[in-house]
């Protein structure tokens, strides 16, 4: 993601919406990346997921799938149909990927000297993905790295066949501040949620296919597919036998919530608050003397709420759905 800037997050009441019940409060990548390193950077646990229709389709049938994502402190929203939904809500958004942040991070934490912990995908994918890393990101630390087997489990506890306390340890013992889990949904989001909970000063970030795409191993569908949001028909022409099905039951899910969205009126914006972005003479106040300067109030209001610095840490790379 060439030229991606981490910027501080000022939360603002546009800045959130919520879709399938889960509220979205990271609207971009750059304030996204902001808040995962400004957490990092404090030793803070959290989890981010990023939410798009295999997952809202999932939310609808997993009470616990649900449970997880209400305990995300993190999410964003991951694919043109869920950032439609948040818009249509009157909420700042932007397609904000799993697969799209790796990169970013990594440059960032390696500018920081925070430890990465990368759990997943295959042993191949994973190798080829961090000599990449290694290579693009000069004094990248690496804290460990594993590809564990999550076997199926058929009971409430989808982890009841894994240990995820000895995976715990391990990181914890290894000092990373941030991890990326790399195992697919939902298999990634509950063993994050569960490490999360288990490791104190860690921030885990699912990130689905990111480490096959760095690596190599899965070709990403062309850039300008990816900008359009048309990287599902990529996906779905290489591998029909595994994403037909499911895409064409996200999208009778997607036309209901759309069909929704659109019968319901759309939010008015907030008129501004007296002194804040508008004229004296607007709300009744005294006009300045032509010539004067403005006060310190009224030029911070005309140049909006948030003047926060935004850094360059990483190259940018077009934003994509990714499970």
């Amino acid at each position: 993601m060439h030229g991606l800037q981490t910027v501080p997050y000022a939360r603002r009441s546009t800045d959130s919406a919520s879709v399938a019940g889960v509220k979205i409060n990271l609207p971009t990548p750059g304030t996204a990346a902001g808040e995962v390193i400004r957490r990092a950077s404090r030793g803070e646990s959290f989890t981010l997921f990023t939410l798009n229709l295999d997952h809202v389709v999932k939310l609808k049938s997993s009470t616990a799938f649900r449970a997880i994502y209400q305990r995300a402190q993190l999410v964003t929203a991951d694919g043109w149909p869920v950032v439609w939904l948040a818009k249509r809500q009157g909420a700042t958004s932007e397609r904000t990927t799993g697969a799209d942040m790796v990169e970013p991070l990594c440059a960032a934490a390696a500018a920081q000297g925070l430890g990465v912990y990368f759990v997943g995908p295959g042993p191949e994918a994973q190798a080829g993905a961090l000599n990449v890393l290694r290579r693009r990101y000069k004094g990248l630390r690496i804290a460990g790295a594993e590809t564990p087997r999550v076997p199926a489990s058929d009971g409430a506890d989808p982890l009841a066949k894994f240990d995820i306390d000895a995976l715990a340890r391990r990181i914890n013992a290894s000092d990373a501040r941030l991890c990326f889990v790399s195992l697919g949904a939902p298999k990634q989001e509950f063993v994050a949620d569960a490490l999360a909970a288990r490791c104190p000063h860690v921030g885990f970030l699912c990130v689905g296919a990111a480490l096959d795409f760095i690596s190599g191993d899965v070709a990403r569908a062309p850039v300008w597919m990816q900008r359009t949001g048309l990287e599902w028909f990529w996906r779905m022409a290489n591998n029909p036998g595994r994403f037909g099905a499911r895409y064409a039951y996200c999208a009778a899910i997607f036309f209901n919530m759309a069909m929704a969205a659109v019968l319901k009126p759309r939010p008015q914006k907030r008129a501004p608050a007296p002194g804040l972005g508008r004229r004296a003479s607007d709300v009744g106040g005294p006009r300045r003397p032509a010539g004067a300067r403005p006060t310190f109030g009224e030029a911070r209001a005309s140049t909006g709420a948030y003047q926060g610095p935004a850094t360059s840490t990483a190259p940018s790379r077009p934003l994509a759905s990714i499970n």
